[in-house]
């Protein structure tokens, strides 16, 4: 679904729904005893482990998102930190996006924890987008959770909605939770706040557009498109005078460019040959389910290993026929680090100080512009894939795997990011029941 448009809307009429705290808060609905109480959700709970999202009354105590475990009981001894669960917040984020189709087809998730509605074409259906959005925030309150508090904003565009999300999570008493922003309000909004409150813009980029005569957001409402290209250095520039006049750029399902999939490396784990390896493979998974479930094929792939020393090591090719197989995309990589290392004759790239490995792949073609091999029988390894994912999705992860994937032990555990909304399909939402 693309919604874009190059024309100005004047109506308010864009829904952002930005769930509050949500992976904490998912810990907190299930267990009443969390709440109240600083929690942080981590994907792992050792001493080292990386706070990944925070209850209020963590944010409260100043606590960031990112902090390892062993700092944050210093600032805090009363911590409690929970590991991540994954399918409990995919769940709750199925759950939540069939309470807004309740209301609008047009409902676009773009992350796991942020939904966009379109109520353009809605507008005999809901005439008043406000008293709408106090009605979602109730209704996942009473039919999702009641401890899932959301932040909704409302607008023109897309960004400027989910601009008001963030103001309505600071606002207070009947409008908590809640902001309006359209051409009547928009230049006491932008005039109250800085470069640096605008999402998307970051620390650089307020230096560049500072550098360029512009300090503030309605300067950079009002400054012309074409200046706004050279401080950017791209159509990015043009992309951000079309979201702060009022022009559609950011309602766009799954785009893919690219998909990836990366872990950190405790200490412990990184000195087990074993678990490297077997982490590896996950990785190649991950992409492959994903690229299954997409109908895409990659013809780009990309590796880096970071080390404890701040060093990386990074490799990057393409490829003539397009996969989407695991253990092809294992095997090739493998042999380019081969090579690399006979060729420079350089210490192992896999050893026992990693931090973190990456792997991408890009430049996506789907299925019906595949152009198999004359060579090997690419349908059959198809099909057997595809099959072996559709057992896996209706059975569990577990109940059918590859002989290379065995293990004695679970070693990678499932994580989710909070931009990962690329595991779930139409079927995944369709899948729970609708709400009256």
């Amino acid at each position: 679904m693309n919604q874009n448009s190059i024309h100005a809307k004047t109506e308010a009429r864009v829904l952002f729904v930005d769930m509050d705290s949500f992976f904490a808060r998912c810990e907190q609905q299930v267990n009443f005893w969390l709440r109240g109480r600083p929690v942080g959700v981590c994907v792992y709970t050792g001493k080292y482990g990386c706070v990944i999202s925070l209850s209020k009354e963590a944010k409260a105590l100043g606590i960031k998102a990112g902090t390892r475990l062993n700092e944050v009981m210093e600032i805090c001894p009363d911590f409690i930190p929970v590991e991540s669960n994954p399918t409990r917040y995919r769940e709750f984020h199925v759950k939540i996006i069939s309470i807004l189709q309740q209301y609008c087809q047009d409902v676009v998730p773009k992350s796991i924890d942020e939904a966009i509605i379109n109520l353009t074409d809605y507008k005999l259906v809901h005439p008043d987008p406000e008293v709408l959005a106090r009605k979602i925030k109730q209704d996942i309150l009473d039919k999702v959770g009641d401890f899932l508090s959301c932040s909704i904003g409302i607008a023109p565009n897309a960004f400027l909605a989910k601009l008001g999300s963030v103001i309505g999570k600071k606002n207070e008493g009947a409008n908590a939770g809640l902001q309006l922003i359209d051409q009547n309000n928009i230049d006491a909004v932008l005039g109250r706040l800085k470069l640096g409150n605008l999402p998307g813009i970051g620390k650089q980029m307020c230096y560049r557009l500072e550098r360029a005569g512009i300090n503030t957001p309605l300067e950079m409402r009002y400054a012309d498109p074409h200046k706004l290209k050279a401080i950017f250095k791209s159509i990015e520039g043009i992309y951000w005078h079309y979201r702060l006049n009022f022009i559609e750029t950011n309602i766009v399902a799954h785009e893919y460019k690219g998909m990836q999939a990366m872990r950190q490396v405790s200490k412990e784990k990184r000195a087990s040959a074993e678990y490297m390896e077997q982490l590896f493979l996950t990785l190649c998974c991950t992409l492959e389910k994903r690229m299954v479930r997409h109908k895409f094929y990659c013809k780009a792939v990309g590796f880096s290993c970071h080390y404890t020393d701040g060093s990386r090591w990074e490799d990057g090719f393409t490829i003539s026929t397009p996969m989407q197989d695991a253990i092809t995309l294992m095997n090739m990589v493998k042999v380019r680090i081969a090579k690399f290392e006979e060729t420079t004759k350089c210490a192992p790239i896999f050893n026992n100080q990693i931090t973190s490995l990456r792997l991408s792949v890009t430049n996506f073609v789907n299925n019906g512009n595949m152009l198999y091999s004359l060579f090997e029988d690419m349908d059959k390894k198809e099909t057997a894939r595809k099959t072996m994912h559709a057992i896996k999705d209706q059975f569990g992860h577990n109940k059918i795997m590859r002989a290379v994937e065995l293990t004695d032990n679970k070693v990678i555990k499932d994580v989710i990011g909070f931009g990962s909304v690329k595991d779930l399909t139409d079927l995944d939402y369709a899948a729970i029941p609708r709400y009256d």
